[in-house]
C-alpha cells in the first residue's frame, strides 16, 4: 500500500458519498478488497472496537494489520483529543469526515486538516491532536508496527481497565498479522 493511492481512494470515496461515513468506509473497503484480495484485507466492516491511546478515545475497524503496515478506520461522533505517541512508523491520517487539529510546540498556531486532506506524522515526531465531533479517518502506518502496540494498549491497562476490549483488539490485530504472515506479507 502507498499513501498517494490511499489518498486518492479516500478522496474518491468522499466525493462519491459526501457526508455518509458508512458508505465512504464501504467504498474504501470494497476497492481495497478488489485491489489486494481478502487474504490481506479484513472485509468484516461490523468489527469495530473501542480504542484508548494517548488519552484519546474513539473506535477503530482494522482493515489490514501486518508486521510492517496497518490500515484502520479511526474516529468518533463525539470528538476526542490526545497525544499522538512517538512511533517507529510513518503515520498518515486521511480525514474522511469532520476536521482534525494538531499542534507542535514551539509553534503557537494549530494545524487544520479538513475532510479530504492528509495529516502525515513522520516517524519519531509527536503532536497533540484533536478530532472534532463526527471525525473519522483512514489511518495508515508504515514501519515497525509491533513497537507501536504498547502505546495502543497502555491506556487499557493503566486507565480504563477495559480488559474485554483489550482482548478484542489483541485478537483482531493478532489474527490479521498472522493471516498476512501466512500469505507472505511481512
Amino acid at each position: 500500500m502507498n499513501p498517494p493511492f490511499l489518498h486518492e481512494l479516500a478522496k474518491d470515496a468522499i466525493a462519491t458519498h459526501p457526508d455518509d461515513t458508512a458508505n465512504i468506509i464501504n467504498h474504501i473497503v470494497t476497492n481495497l478488497t478488489a485491489t489486494y484480495g481478502t487474504n490481506h484485507i479484513n472485509p468484516k466492516q461490523d468489527e469495530w472496537v473501542f480504542n484508548n491511546a494517548g488519552g484519546a478515545m474513539g473506535a477503530m475497524y482494522v482493515i489490514h494489520a501486518s508486521i510492517t503496515e496497518y490500515l484502520i478506520i479511526f474516529g468518533t461522533p463525539l470528538g476526542t483529543e490526545g497525544h499522538t505517541g512517538r512511533h517507529t512508523a510513518d503515520d498518515y491520517f486521511h480525514i474522511l469526515e469532520g476536521e482534525q487539529w494538531a499542534y507542535t510546540p514551539p509553534s503557537l498556531k494549530k494545524e487544520v486538516y479538513p475532510a479530504g486532506s492528509v495529516h502525515h506524522l513522520p516517524r519519531g515526531t509527536v503532536k497533540q491532536y484533536k478530532m472534532h465531533e463526527n471525525c473519522f479517518a483512514l489511518e495508515y502506518a508504515r514501519g515497525w508496527i509491533p513497537l507501536m502496540l504498547p502505546f495502543g494498549f497502555a491506556d487499557s491497562l493503566t486507565s480504563t481497565l477495559d480488559i474485554p476490549t483489550l482482548w478484542d483488539t489483541v485478537y483482531i490485530t493478532g489474527r490479521e498479522m498472522i493471516r498476512n504472515l501466512m500469505f507472505g506479507k511481512i
